[in-house]
C-alpha cells in the first residue's frame, strides 16, 4: 500500500494546502491484477479532524480503489464568506481535477465516490449532491445535519460546538441557511425537480449518537421525496468504534453493488 502526502497551491484557499492518498499497489501472490481501472474514494474528516485513513486496509486492495483525504479544517466543506475559505470548491472541483490530471483517477462519476463522518458526513452529502456529475455514490456516517439548528440561531447565540459567527462564516446568513444550497435538502430537491441523476446514498448513525434525530429527519426527507437511499442504524455513539464498523459496510455497498 502506498501512502502519499501531496502539497499543492490551492486557488480556492489562496494558499498551499496538502492532502493524503492511499493507493493499493502491492503485488499479491496468487491474486491476478485487477481487470478494471482503479476507482477513487474521497474520504472526509470530521470537526477538529484532519486527513487520515479510517477505512479498513483490506478493502482498498479487495475492491481496487484509491483513497483521497483532504484537509478541510472546520469548514463544513462549504464555501465560507471570507476569501480563502472556498472549501466546497476545493474538495468538489479543484481536488477532483487535480487528482484526475496528476494521477489519472476519478475521471468518471461512476468511478468516484465520497464519504465522511460527522462534519465529513454532512460534507459528503452536500458535496456529492452539489456535484453529481463528479460523484456517483455518497457514504455518510453520523452526519452533522445541523442546517435547521443553524437557521434558528440569532446573533450572540451558538451551541456547545461553536458560536454564531463561526456558523455564519460557514453557512452564510443563518436565517436563510435552510432555504439555500448550503442545505443538502435543497440540493437534492433541485436535482429531482430538474430530472438529473442523484448519486447513490448510504447513511448510518448510532442509536445513542447525539445526532441520531438529525439523521432520522434527513432519512425521512429522502423517503418523502422518494429519493432512493440506504439508511441504517446500529448500537453505538459518536465514535470511531461505530465509524470503523460502518465504513466497512458503506465501502462494501459502494464497490460491491
Amino acid at each position: 500500500m502506498a501512502y502519499l502526502r501531496i502539497e499543492y497551491y490551492s486557488q480556492a484557499l489562496h494558499r498551499t494546502t496538502a492532502f493524503e492518498m492511499l493507493v493499493p499497489n502491492d503485488p499479491r501472490e496468487g491474486v491476478p491484477e485487477p481487470s478494471q481501472p482503479m476507482k477513487t474514494l474521497f474520504l472526509l474528516h470530521g470537526y477538529t479532524g484532519k486527513a487520515g485513513n479510517w477505512v479498513p486496509e483490506d478493502l482498498p486492495a479487495k475492491y481496487n480503489f484509491a483513497i483521497v483525504m483532504p484537509n478541510a479544517e472546520n469548514s463544513f466543506y462549504l464555501d465560507g464568506l471570507s476569501s480563502g475559505h472556498a472549501f466546497q470548491t476545493m474538495v468538489g472541483v479543484e481536488l477532483v481535477d487535480y487528482v484526475r490530471k496528476t494521477f489519472g483517477l476519478a475521471e468518471r462519476p461512476e468511478d468516484t465516490y465520497i464519504a465522511g463522518l460527522s462534519m465529513g458526513g454532512f460534507g459528503a452529502l452536500h458535496t456529492g449532491l452539489a456535484y453529481p456529475d463528479r460523484f456517483g455514490k455518497i457514504g455518510a456516517l453520523s452526519s452533522a445535519l445541523i442546517v435547521h439548528e443553524v437557521a434558528g440561531m440569532k446573533p450572540g447565540q451558538g451551541n456547545a460546538v461553536a458560536n454564531y459567527d463561526y456558523y455564519r462564516e460557514c453557512f452564510g446568513d443563518p436565517a436563510t441557511a435552510a432555504e439555500r444550497d448550503c442545505n443538502p435538502e435543497v440540493l437534492a430537491r433541485k436535482l429531482k425537480v430538474e430530472g438529473k441523476a442523484i448519486p447513490g446514498i448510504y447513511m448510518a448513525c448510532g442509536t445513542e449518537d447525539f445526532l441520531i434525530e438529525n439523521n432520522r429527519a434527513f432519512h425521512k426527507f429522502l423517503t418523502d421525496e422518494e429519493i432512493p437511499h440506504e439508511y441504517h442504524e446500529g448500537k453505538g455513539i459518536h465514535d470511531m468504534v461505530f465509524w470503523t464498523e460502518y465504513i466497512r459496510n458503506a465501502v462494501e455497498w459502494m464497490f460491491n453493488s
